[in-house]
């Protein structure tokens, strides 16, 4: 079972990017993380964005992988997901709802600037004002 200084010493992949733990809170009966991530909106504009990306997942569902040094997730909070490589693609241009690492995903717009990512059979309870406010998400 990992604890939450493993969280913090260990980076997120998800989207073929590296997210950073940034906390914890409870949310119905389930304890969540959110990892987070900045990046530049588009290279190709004159005047790129800071875009926040903001991932919520429950705490149960991380894992880590020891081989590869990295954190993933699994529903089951023990079997390590098959890692695929594909292509990166900027988040304005990401279906908003996909799987990752065997779990269905929800993207909306979150706070000005920022996108949140949510397991799709959570997303009613995840992606919402006030989750955003318990996890700091602004």
């Amino acid at each position: 079972m990992l604890t939450v200084s493993d969280l913090e010493v260990n980076v997120l992949e998800f989207r073929q990017r590296s997210f950073q733990f940034q906390g914890l809170t409870t949310v119905g009966d389930r304890e969540i993380a959110r990892f987070s991530r900045t990046e530049t909106e588009t290279e190709s504009q004159f005047r790129p964005r800071l875009v926040h990306l903001h991932l919520l997942v429950p705490f149960a569902w991380v894992v880590f992988d020891e081989a590869n040094d990295v954190l993933l997730m699994a529903r089951d909070g023990r079997s390590l997901p098959a890692r695929v490589t594909e292509q990166v693609i900027e988040v304005g241009a990401e279906r908003t709802e996909f799987e990752e690492q065997g779990i269905s995903w929800k993207r909306v717009s979150g706070p000005p600037g920022s996108f949140v990512y949510a397991p799709s059979d959570l997303a009613d309870s995840l992606l919402s004002r006030a989750t955003y406010t318990a996890l700091g998400i602004e």
